[in-house]
């Protein structure tokens, strides 16, 4: 699969989804830090990537439709810590090998996955 990274992800959480055969980019890899969430959005659009953030306004389904997106990941976590981060992500390594992405919105809290989007689910 095929992943941005926003720039509030710690880099090495690009490194964890390359040893797992993942494609992923982090928004530093391309100069993009600092630029609108719309320029992100449009980004992650043209380069067909699931956009990996912790920036909730991308949960906002109204201004993201997830149709329109090869995914948005955005993980609801109250405890964003580096380490926090890379274990919540580590644990949504087997649900992408079972659910799909594309044009879905997922959001992962500490307990749970929902996904959003066509033939909604959930873990």
């Amino acid at each position: 699969m095929r992943f941005k990274l926003d720039e509030n992800l710690p880099p090495d959480a690009s490194t964890l989804l390359i040893n797992n055969g993942h494609d992923a980019l982090t928004i530093w890899d391309q100069g993009l830090q600092g630029r609108p969430d719309s320029q992100i959005a449009s980004v992650c659009q043209e380069e067909r990537r699931t956009l990996i953030t912790l920036d909730l306004d991308f949960a906002d389904i109204r201004a993201y439709p997830p149709d329109r997106y090869a995914g948005i990941v955005v993980m609801r976590l109250s405890n964003q810590s580096r380490a926090h981060v890379l274990s919540t992500l580590q644990r949504l390594l087997p649900i992408l090998n079972k659910e799909r992405i594309e044009n879905r919105l997922w959001i992962i809290d500490e307990a749970t996955v929902r996904i959003h989007g066509e033939g909604e689910g959930g873990m």
